[in-house]
């Protein structure tokens, strides 16, 4: 399983980097739709949707990825001015992540209804792969960055979680889960910002204080998309999101914190650029 894990690992890492800095825009942009579709049709699985269901979601999904994308001027090689009409989409992202999430964690809402499942999964999927498209129309690097955050994050806290972890975050959701591996990860993310900060002579944003409590945000956000996602498993009675990926599972498995991060990196991009 882990020699699995470890190729299937470096498998994504080389294609994810040909594809942002090989593909041209309307090529990552088609990618970003087929990633959204195969995370639906992963999606409808833990809605318990039919078949049917799940592949027109899927379909729908993707096509409507393409459509904004597009008008948003992302699948071509010149900045248009139009991204700002997907901030909308970002904004309801982020209300869903930073205030309907956390509470739902605390609730443990079902997605017992169809619709509800169909339009939650279009504001946690949708807006995932806009800000794809758009995070890498602003630079690869500040995509791979924003990506890097999240997977810092991830790392810290699953280590920092074996070796010190005692107090459980949510046993009732994820019982491999521990504030100590949390307090990790927010070490983590606050060295490797600053480090990135520092190389690139940027200086802090907003100042050491915006910096520091930005970057705890983000880190906390990115905690919610993963419980959120092992919620969603849990009530499903599913291990993974799907067995695509040998050894990580699904889709889903492997961007559920950037679903609730990139698309709030993608508004804060566009708000700052204004």
């Amino acid at each position: 399983m882990l020699k699995a894990r470890i190729i299937t690992a470096i498998a994504l890492l080389v294609g994810l980097l040909a594809a942002v800095f090989l593909l041209p825009p309307a090529g990552w942009l088609v990618f970003c739709a087929l990633l959204c579709s195969a995370a639906t049709w992963e999606w409808g699985a833990l809605a318990g949707f039919a078949r049917t269901l799940r592949v027109a979601t899927a379909l729908a999904f993707g096509a409507i990825c393409l459509l904004f994308g597009h008008l948003a001027g992302l699948s071509s090689p010149f900045p248009t001015g139009y991204e700002l009409g997907l901030t909308p989409l970002y904004v309801i992202s982020a209300a869903f992540w930073l205030v309907l999430a956390p509470l739902w964690l605390v609730r443990k809402w079902p997605l017992s209804d169809s619709v509800l499942a169909a339009l939650t999964g279009f504001v946690v999927l949708v807006p995932t792969a806009l800000a794809l498209a758009q995070l890498r129309a602003i630079g690869p690097w500040t995509l791979l960055a924003a990506m890097a955050v999240v997977w810092v994050a991830d790392i810290a806290a699953y280590f920092s979680g074996r070796a010190f972890g005692r107090h459980k975050l949510a046993p009732s959701i994820s019982p491999g889960k521990t504030w100590e591996g949390a307090a990790g990860a927010v070490l983590a993310v606050l060295c490797f910002g600053f480090i990135v900060l520092a190389s690139q002579r940027a200086g802090f944003p907003g100042g050491v204080t915006a910096t520091v409590t930005g970057l705890v945000l983000w880190t906390a956000v990115s905690i919610v998309g993963d419980l959120y996602e092992s919620l969603l498993k849990r009530q499903a009675g599913l291990k993974d999101s799907g067995s695509i990926l040998p050894g990580h599972g699904g889709i889903l498995d492997r961007i559920d914190s950037l679903t609730s991060t990139l698309p709030m990196v993608a508004l804060g991009a566009v708000l700052l650029a204004r």
